[in-house]
């Protein structure tokens, strides 16, 4: 007989420290986001503690004191799990699980196994489990205790090594692995991407569960996960949507930020956070719902600077508005954020505003110019028709400055586009920038 009941979640008990400079509302809120995600990854919090330091104990982390207390309610509620909400140093870890007796977890511990168990494709895993070892490799001194000097006697004498020096070593073999393999990923993806020029790109960006996901799905009309947990989505997923008549561009969804992202996981998820840097245009969702987004703003414009696409031409998306109850909430929004496009992806409200932003947003860029080409160049008119908008289009008879050289017919085309289209165009037409109509 095999027992269909789901697994009961782990419990666990979340800590959190206020610090000088650090407001205990900061911290609340923290716990708040910490609990979330410990839901996410499949732990039931029971208690949360939270204490007051004017500095943070280096052995471990938190005072003696609360250190007792915590290992009291392990033991009165059985804890599986204690989770700290900002990262530990190998020497606290070591010593807080010998004081708790149960699996210690820090927050960006945590994150990295939510990456782990929500990773679909090849090359999510590869980049998480990047992410892992490199966490890992610094903290293994309470992996291995059981292990930490090789057995002795004849036929066992190795190089010396101690076992947690095996297992770095073995680490950093992998991760060079790992990385050799991100990279060649790197490769094939700027190759992708190379074939997309032609078209403009745009990238959802945003705190993680701002609903990305969902506004994907209203605009392409696909079906990308999307679910209201933390990080549903870790792949970015790419979709060509119409904007207006011969308006296409190249939507992508990408991974949510949030406050205290691991860097690491930032390095490990370059080839696909790449997206978001070689975008034309971001659109920055953000949960209208929670109490203080503007915090959330400041995460994701801290992240974005970290990437380097904090330049980028950007449009604020206010999402989930059908939550507003006071309308007057959402009036002040609106004045407050007078370009921004306020819609509701999962009931499909303000959206034909959201694509007319957008494509004002993405028009701000684009120049006009006159181009004259022989009729015979095809593969040129082609390629102009398709990047850029064409204004008017004449045909006549030019020559090439020569009086005695054959008139030939061409097209007299003034067009617009955005300007990487226009740097490309440049070298192509500077071949025919000699070009004079006759009277």
């Amino acid at each position: 007989m095999y027992s269909t009941q789901t697994p009961a979640p782990e419990s666990a008990i979340i800590v959190g420290v206020v610090t000088p400079g650090v407001s205990s509302w900061e911290v609340d809120d923290s716990l708040n986001e910490l609990e979330l995600l410990a839901d996410t990854a499949g732990a039931l919090v029971t208690d949360r503690v939270l204490q007051v330091l004017p500095r943070l104990s280096p052995s471990t982390y938190i005072g003696k004191g609360k250190v007792n207390e915590i290992k009291q309610l392990v033991g009165q509620r059985k804890t599986d799990l204690v989770i700290f909400d900002d990262d530990l140093s190998p020497v606290q870890i070591r010593n807080l699980e010998k004081a708790f007796g149960c699996k210690l977890l820090d927050r960006s511990g945590l994150i990295l196994d939510i990456f782990a168990r929500r990773a679909k494709t090849a090359v999510a895993k590869t980049q998480v489990e990047l992410a892992q070892l490199d966490y890992l490799r610094t903290r293994l001194t309470r992996q291995w205790t059981h292990l930490s000097r090789q057995q002795g006697g004849i036929g066992t004498r190795g190089p010396g090594e101690t076992q947690i020096e095996t297992d770095r070593r073995l680490i950093g073999q992998r991760i060079a692995t790992l990385s050799e393999r991100l990279k060649k990923i790197d490769r094939q993806r700027i190759t992708q991407r190379k074939g997309r020029e032609q078209h403009t790109r745009v990238s959802l960006v945003g705190y993680t569960n701002a609903g990305k996901s969902t506004l994907m799905n209203a605009l392409a009309d696909t079906e990308v996960f999307a679910e209201d947990r933390l990080f549903a989505t870790l792949d970015a997923t790419t979709r060509l949507i119409t904007l207006a008549p011969n308006k296409d561009v190249l939507l992508s969804d990408t991974v949510g930020f949030i406050r205290k992202l691991p860097h690491k996981l930032i390095e490990s998820f370059k080839s696909t956070l790449d997206e978001v840097r070689e975008s034309d245009v971001l659109l920055h969702v953000v949960d209208v719902t929670y109490p203080r987004f503007e915090d959330h703003i400041r995460v994701v414009r801290e992240t974005l600077k970290e990437l380097g696409a904090l330049d980028k031409p950007m449009l604020m998306v206010f999402n989930k508005v059908d939550a507003l109850d006071e309308h007057g909430v959402l009036g002040a929004l609106r004045n407050e954020y007078p370009e921004a496009a306020f819609v509701s992806a999962l009931r499909g409200i303000g959206l034909a505003d959201l694509k007319e932003r957008l494509l004002a947003c993405i028009e701000k860029d684009f120049v006009e110019r006159i181009a004259y080409v022989p009729l015979s160049e095809g593969k040129t008119l082609s390629h102009i028709r398709r990047v850029a908008d064409v204004l008017s289009e004449e045909y006549m008879y030019a020559q090439n400055g020569e009086e005695d050289e054959t008139p030939q017919a061409v097209a007299r085309l003034r067009f617009r586009a955005a300007r990487k289209h226009v740097k490309d165009l440049t070298p192509v037409l500077a071949k025919y920038a000699g070009l004079t109509p006759l009277p």
